[in-house]
């Protein structure tokens, strides 16, 4: 009994202070995790998914450039899909188990670093076909750029395999509920609350890994890329100037506007996530953290954003694929007046009109897409 009291005094004698509570942080979450972020994964899944249905159906991929914008359309759609996911993670307990876990998370990491690279291939692809324009027919193939893109998501795998192993499926310990009686503590009868998180087996290997990835983040999913695009948008820009083309500066136009949306998207949320890396074992004060989690959580959904404007600013702002985009439309409006004509009249004039319809749109019956039959 003596042992018991003596104890007991030991543990009352510490001063408990409670976590940190993030309220502000918190708040912005709930309007940024739901409403946000879901307006960006429904323009870039629609937008992304226009670039993928255009090459199948219509454009097809005829250049090295075509590949590029094809892939990253590709990790765009595939991030944006994982991304309502990810918001669901964060806001409530994970039910999908441990598999989906780590596919989650993992393909979440490959998305965002493939996308990224990708751009950079973008980016020196331009380059070699303006500035180097003599040996651009001997380096811009097909089997060049199929091979450059395997090597872009093999390496984005291999990146982000301590995403998949260490994210695990478990139950945090400060989830569960306790109730005393008679001096015993017995726990809830709640279900569970699992949580889809970095989980560690020792202080050292979470040191470590909290570090080295970001840290692998901003090395490779931003710093390389956004060098790269600087270098090779530099020299194009000066060579389209000293062209006499009379679209140059069209062209330089496009050029700045890739640049400077890449910058405004990206470099604000890295810096973020830099200072946040560099400070991350520090001891702060608890209106400090709130704040930096506020504005890291802002940057990130800004960052976002760069997916819904990566098919705007490099498939739909060239006058042929804007035309295979109308194209689309036009299609998708005769296939509903193919399906809805027949309801209002004859079965033959219904088809002679639909027919006649898409011709003078289209401008010729024989050239017509896959989504006419």
């Amino acid at each position: 009994e003596d042992n018991f009291l003596r104890v007991n005094s030991l543990y009352f004698d510490y001063e408990l202070v409670e976590p940190c509570p993030h309220s502000n942080s918190h708040n912005v979450e709930m309007v940024v995790g739901p409403y946000i972020n879901s307006i960006i994964c429904i323009l870039g899944f629609v937008g992304n998914s226009l670039v993928i249905v255009t090459y199948a159906f219509y454009k097809r991929t005829k250049s090295m450039t075509d590949i590029y914008l094809l892939n990253v359309a590709i990790a765009d759609l595939l991030f944006v899909l994982a991304l309502p996911l990810i918001i669901y993670n964060e806001l409530s307990s994970w039910s999908m188990g441990p598999v989906a876990c780590k596919l989650l998370r993992g393909s979440y990491s490959i998305n965002l670093y493939s996308g990224m690279l990708l751009l950079a291939c973008i980016s020196t692809d331009r380059y070699i076909a303006i500035v180097q324009a003599r040996r651009s027919f001997r380096l811009r193939s097909l089997s060049y750029s199929r091979i450059i893109c395997a090597i872009v998501w093999v390496f984005a795998i291999l990146v982000s395999i301590p995403t998949f192993y260490f994210y695990q499926w478990y139950k945090p310990a400060h989830s569960n509920d306790y109730h005393m009686i008679d001096d015993e503590f017995f726990e809830t009868d709640e279900p569970p609350q699992y949580v889809c998180e970095l989980k560690f087996s020792d202080s050292n290997m979470a040191r470590t890994t909290k570090v080295a990835v970001p840290s692998t983040q901003l090395a490779v999913g931003f710093f390389l890329p956004l060098f790269i695009m600087i270098f090779c948008y530099s020299a194009v820009i000066i060579t389209l100037m000293k062209a006499k083309n009379f679209q140059r500066h069209k062209a330089v136009r496009v050029v700045l506007a890739v640049v400077v949306v890449f910058i405004a998207c990206h470099l604000p949320y890295n810096l973020v996530l830099l200072y946040d890396t560099v400070n991350m074992f520090q001891q702060a004060e608890c209106e400090d953290l709130d704040r930096l989690q506020t504005v890291l959580m802002v940057m990130q959904s800004i960052a976002y954003l760069h997916c819904c404007l990566n098919p705007v600013l490099y498939a739909f702002v060239g006058v042929k694929f804007r035309n295979h985009f109308r194209r689309i439309f036009q299609d998708l409006w005769c296939l509903g007046k193919k399906y809805i004509a027949p309801r209002r009249s004859s079965r033959v004039t219904s088809e002679f009109y639909v027919s006649t319809v898409c011709r003078s749109v289209d401008g010729s019956s024989e050239n017509g897409s896959s989504f006419t039959m």
